[in-house]
């Protein structure tokens, strides 16, 4: 629809300015194929720009988007990564998706994304 196309508009003309908000939002309109045609990729990369700035939401998405393989290589220690940011913000969603993307993993991969996620954090 129109107002998707819009939307898609006004998101990237904050988006490239680096609001993350609107880098999210861009995403989703990616990871849907709302006013654009649905590109995983794109997505992940718009996700990537806002969970970089420390945007949950973003960070829980792209770490979803790791854990199923869309958009990038499948890879659970760097989805368990994210999604350990985000869980630290208090977002549940990140602390139950962190749990299923746990029980497909290693501890020692658990352990490596934990300490990447500190890394992160402590930049």
């Amino acid at each position: 629809p129109q107002d998707d196309a819009e939307a898609v508009r006004w998101y990237r003309l904050a988006a490239e300015q680096g609001n993350a908000s609107a880098q999210f939002g861009l995403g989703l309109m990616y990871a849907t194929g709302r006013g654009v045609p649905q590109d995983d990729a794109e997505a992940v990369r718009w996700y990537r720009l806002a969970a970089e700035q420390g945007g949950a939401d973003a960070q829980v998405n792209l770490g979803l988007m790791y854990a199923t393989g869309r958009g990038v290589p499948q890879d659970y220690v760097t989805a368990h990564m994210w999604l350990n940011l985000a869980a630290a913000t208090g977002n549940e969603d990140a602390r139950k998706a962190r749990e299923i993307v746990a029980a497909s993993m290693t501890r020692e991969q658990i352990a490596e994304a934990q300490a990447r996620a500190r890394e992160w954090a402590n930049r």
